[in-house]
Parts: C-alpha cells; structure tokens; sequence
C-alpha cells in the first residue's frame, strides 16, 4: 500500500501548492509503483540511428531489471528483442553497443539467432519431439523513431511515442538543424546517490541558475535569461533561452570561426526521463537520461552526438565544461536534496510559481510531479 494521506494534492492550484511529499523521493513502495506504472509502460530512447546504421550494429540498454538489444537487419530495419535467450534465460549481450557478425549467439548453450530475432540453431534440438525453431525466437519490444532517436517500449497497449510527443519532433528539428547527420562523440555514464525525480526537477528549473554556484552562473551569462521561457506540453516539455548575441567567449574557447546548431540554449523533455539539449554556441545535440537504480539511486547517461564536419574547438571545450564543471556542480546539488529529504525537519514545501510563469518559476517541476503523482496513484 502507498504510503499518502491524501489523493487530492494535484487538484491544488500550482501557485498555492506544497511540493510532493519527501517520501515520494526515497520510500520503497512508491519506486515500485513507478517501476510497474511510470517505467515499464514508457518510451525510453535508446540511442541515435547512426549508431545502427550498418546489418548487425546494436545497441543495448538496461532499465532497472531488464535489458534489450535493438540491432539493425539484414533487411535495413531496427528491431528491438528482450536481451535473453529463449533457452535458459541466459542474457545474450553484455556490451553497451557494437557489431553482431551473421548470428547473435547465446555464450551459455550457443543457441544463434539471426539478426531478425530468429532461431537459426540450436545444438542437439533435433533430438527433440515436436522442436520447431520458429517457436523459439527473440521476444520482440515496439520501436519508435523521434527526432532521428530511437525509443523501445515494453508495454504493447502504450500511447505510441508520435501521439505522446506530438510537436517535439518538429521542435526538435527547428532548434537542431544537423540532427538526422549527427554521430556518437561520447557517452559518459556516472552513478548519483539520489532519485531519479531529484535530478529531473533540477533540470526543468531556471531559479536555481543565479544562485546555486558559479557554473550555473557562467551558463546564465552566455544566455538572454530574461528571456529564457518553459513550457508544458503534457508529456513533453521546452526549456529554450536565447544565446547572447554579442557573446565572443563561451566555455573559455573563443567563438571566432564556430559553427553552432542554434542560436539558443535549448532543451526538450520526454517523459519521463529523457532529455534532448544544446548548449549556446555548441556545434551538437546533447542526451541526458536519468535511469533509475533505486529509490535513492541513479544513472545518468550523457550522450554528445555531432553533424558529420570537423568540431570546433568551441564545442570541444563545450563537453569538456559539461563533464567537468556543470555535471559536478548539478550533481552535488542532487546528493544535498537527498540527504536533505531523510530529514525528520522536512516533509512539504512551497514551489516558487509566479503568475508570469517566468524564467525563474518552477511551474515545470509542478507539472512534472503532477504527472508522477498521477501515474503513480493510477487506478487499475
């Protein structure tokens, strides 16, 4: 049973609302609430076509305890499989991504598998009765494309992802012009001791942007911050602000002879836990996922993916400051919220909502957690 004393607290009017509760952010049964009801029913991107641009490129990814394999077929089309053999159970790839040669076979039993996800053979089954291969293949997963990205689900009576994010692709493609061309620079995974949600609401907010740290405060400083403007849109959100026009510095590189994908700070959600952005001046698309591990545990993947010309230096120095400096500083401000929350002097706060929804206003993070609470008090 979940722990709350009250189902009404998203009929509150966002300017009068208490936060959620703390034990929304660290209590067991509600993470297994959003397990069965938020992760397992959702879109979750999974990498950029690119990287299966070739028969037999895949790409795997683990959401709490299940793992899939999306390749690319002989055929030309991506396909994604629950990553187990359809023998013992056996999980099929352990790498992150790579090249299949012209079977996936099993290291258990060498059960193969062609890159369509059937069974091409298994050792000894002819002395089987009534074995049929074809009975026997990979276990597929819905695939769907946004904005030149991948998404599986797991959930065969899901929304589909053009219905949920109706709109995001064509914003997508306004402010990141090179996204269909762009590859894989780097992926960078980092573990955080703190809820997936903590680190989510950190991200959909400009208030903290003046006064947090000194790196947040560099960023605002390259961006019109009086301009900067978020939106809701159900089940995808907008975070953009326009970049300083006479801007001649960023990161410590200087912009002379930089190219760049937009001339704004730009940022798009995907519920629940997908984040697409560009920071100013920066020649890419940046991903950022926050995979739950745990009700206090998370993985957060940053993916830098660039069009297909030489990177400036601008750009370089743009992932490097990510990396090293914003990362960081983010991050520490996710562990101190979670040690905070366990406090026996906390429960519920106020979120800073202004009627002008400005660009210091948390109405994005009202928004979030209404959709949190929502799913996770769903009945039936």
């Amino acid at each position: 049973m979940i722990p709350v004393k009250s189902l009404d607290w998203a009929d509150t009017a966002p300017e009068r609302a208490l936060t959620l509760p703390a034990r929304y952010f660290y209590d067991e049964e509600i993470f297994k609430a959003e397990r069965e009801r938020i992760f397992y029913p959702a879109w979750h991107c999974i990498g950029h076509v690119s990287e299966l641009a070739e028969p037999g490129q895949f790409l795997t990814f683990d959401i709490l305890d299940q793992t899939i394999v999306v390749l690319r077929g002989d055929d030309g089309q991506i396909r994604a499989f629950h990553n187990v053999c359809q023998h013992r159970g056996n999980r099929l790839l352990e790498a992150r991504r790579g090249k299949l040669g012209s079977v996936l076979r099993c290291g258990y039993h060498s059960w193969c598998y062609g890159r369509d996800g059937g069974l091409k053979s298994a050792p000894r089954s002819e002395r089987l009765p009534d074995f049929e291969r074809k009975d026997y293949g990979l276990k597929g997963v819905r695939t769907e494309i946004l904005g030149s990205f991948v998404f599986v689900n797991f959930d065969p009576d899901a929304a589909p992802l053009s219905e949920i994010g109706k709109g995001a692709d064509a914003k997508m493609s306004a402010y990141l012009p090179d996204l269909a061309n762009m590859t894989l620079i780097e992926e960078v995974d980092v573990v955080v001791p703190a809820n997936w949600k903590i680190i989510m609401d950190n991200s959909i907010e400009g208030y903290h942007f003046g006064l947090s740290g000194p790196v947040h405060k560099e960023l605002a400083a390259l961006i019109e911050f009086n301009q900067y403007s978020l939106e809701a849109h159900d089940k995808w959100w907008t975070y953009i602000g326009p970049s300083k026009p006479d801007a001649a510095v960023a990161y410590g590189a200087p912009l002379d002879g930089a190219t760049w994908q937009t001339d704004s700070f730009f940022n798009i959600g995907i519920w629940p836990n997908t984040t697409f952005y560009c920071f100013p001046f920066a020649d890419l698309c940046g991903t950022f996922l926050m995979i739950p591990l745990g009700p206090e545990k998370s993985l957060l993947r940053f993916g830098y993916y660039g069009p297909k010309r030489p990177m400036p230096e601008v750009t370089k120095a743009c992932i490097k400051w990510m990396n090293e400096k914003l990362g960081p500083e983010d991050i520490q401000l996710n562990v101190t919220q979670q040690r905070g929350l366990r406090s026996f002097g906390y429960n519920q706060g106020r979120y800073l909502i202004d009627p002008e929804r400005s660009n210091e206003s948390e109405h994005l993070v009202h928004h979030f957690h209404k959709l949190v609470h929502q799913a996770v008090h769903a009945r039936g």
